[in-house]
């Protein structure tokens, strides 16, 4: 298939160059122009997904080579955005930051070769002037890219007529405008990163001033203009087959404690026949009525857990449809939340009890990265010796694993993880289902063989 998709990267020069509010501005900016915009981010990243979703008003998606094959990030870039006007993407990290040090695989540089979209570095002024120039002319040239421009952040209006001379006197490079500090805009972070769209009431606020400071700095026409000289994406066309002809009904955790998932694994299941039925683990009673399946994504349990151990009904429910046999994938802080206890702060709170384990935070990341998960057995989702890929990212720790698939990095260093059986699946490790298709499928099929059978 071919597809034409004008589109343009937002890369960086590294974490914390402003790219985010960069993007973000621009995605506003071209929304108040009514304009059908599809938004894309680079990576494994949940949360700034979440506000490019809130600013355009559909879902964004996440594009990884990594966890994904060619083939599949040009197709989900194509098919998500067929019936949009324009296609932003934002990259990862700095634009060569990739799976390691040696090359830049897998980075947002990578992807902006691999679909060829151009590219916009987004780079921050404060304390540089000359300096500059030298910075953007290392990026430039360090390796092959697609980088057609450059958006100053952090830039004064009065100082970005100087930035703008030095750059296109010295550069074959266009300025496609500045963005200035923006104290009224600031998003605040936590160990995971920034805290996740929901929990921002302000957040229409902050959105309308970053769009105001983009249409009023950005050369938005220019930026459109360069989105429709990308060329087209030619992929080879991926078919989905039902897993079941009726609807099968799973319900999966959707709150401010669970919010992690890509909407490409969603819309995966729903293509298989999925049903997602969304249900508050802090908020609900019980588990939806008649579901067959159970769906515990990632996110902040640790922020709620109060929330979380005090509704004892919700607890018992879930134990209960487990214990009962109802196929459930848990991730990260679903995994956690499905343990007997977790410990913050010095302090233990009562979870599921469905699984052993009892988890506790930690200072720093733990086995953080990509790596490849491979079945040590039959269970729910695959066939012992099947593969697929994996990210983790957690300021956590369990004193039960799970030996169900073999963990293996680059590096060559492997471990055991995932609580794995006929009817569960459960573990830190995060997912993206079209890195092995076959893992929805079984999921789907279990569901809908259950079937709906009293559990509780």
């Amino acid at each position: 298939m071919k597809k034409n998709i004008n589109r343009v990267m937002l890369a960086g020069t590294g974490s914390g160059c402003g790219k985010t509010t960069v993007v973000c501005g621009l995605l506003k900016a071209l929304a108040d122009r009514e304009l059908d915009i599809a938004s894309f981010k680079c990576g494994p990243d949940y949360i700034d997904p979440m506000f490019h979703s809130r600013i355009i008003g559909t879902k964004s998606r996440n594009l990884d080579l990594y966890l994904c094959t060619e083939n599949t990030v040009k197709y989900l870039l194509a098919k998500n955005a067929a019936d949009a006007d324009y296609a932003v993407i934002e990259g990862v990290m700095g634009m060569y930051d990739g799976l390691g040090f040696e090359s830049d695989d897998f980075s947002a540089n990578h992807i902006s070769r691999v679909t060829r979209t151009p590219q916009i570095l987004v780079v921050n002024v404060k304390g540089k002037s000359l300096s500059l120039l030298a910075e953007i002319s290392g990026y430039l040239h360090f390796a092959p890219n697609q980088v057609q421009g450059v958006i100053l952040n952090n830039c004064s209006k009065g100082m970005y007529p100087a930035y703008q001379k030095m750059i296109e006197g010295n550069l074959d490079l266009r300025v496609y405008g500045f963005l200035p500090k923006l104290a009224e805009a600031e998003i605040g972070s936590r160990h995971l990163g920034l805290v996740t769209a929901e929990e921002i009431e302000d957040l229409k606020s902050k959105i309308e001033a970053m769009g105001r400071a983009a249409a009023e700095f950005l050369d938005i026409d220019g930026i459109l203009t360069l989105a429709e000289s990308a060329p087209a994406i030619s992929c080879e066309k991926i078919e989905i087959q039902k897993a079941s002809r009726e609807p099968v009904k799973i319900g999966i955790a959707k709150d401010k404690a669970f919010s992690f998932y890509y909407e490409d694994n969603l819309e995966l299941l729903m293509e298989l026949g999925a049903e997602l039925v969304p249900f508050s683990p802090m908020e609900d009673t019980a588990l939806p009525e008649e579901i067959s399946g159970l769906i515990l994504g990632g996110g902040y349990p640790e922020e709620h857990l109060q929330a979380l151990t005090e509704n004892w009904s919700m607890l018992t429910s879930i134990k209960a449809a487990v214990a009962g046999g109802m196929p459930v994938y848990a991730e990260c802080g679903g995994f956690m939340y499905l343990g007997r206890t977790i410990t913050k702060d010095g302090e233990t709170y009562e979870t599921v009890g469905a699984l052993d384990g009892n988890s506790h935070m930690t200072d720093g990341l733990v086995r953080f990265g990509y790596k490849t998960l491979t079945a040590n057995r039959d269970n729910l989702m695959c066939k012992a010796g099947e593969q697929i890929r994996c990210h983790e990212f957690h300021y956590s720790d369990t004193d039960h694993h799970g030996d169900g698939f073999t963990a293996a990095k680059a590096s060559g260093k492997t471990w055991q993880t995932i609580e794995a059986g006929d009817t569960v699946f459960a573990g830190y490790p995060h997912l993206h289902l079209w890195s092995n298709v076959r893992f929805a499928e079984c999921f789907v099929k279990k569901c809908r063989e259950f079937g709906g059978k009293q559990w509780k």
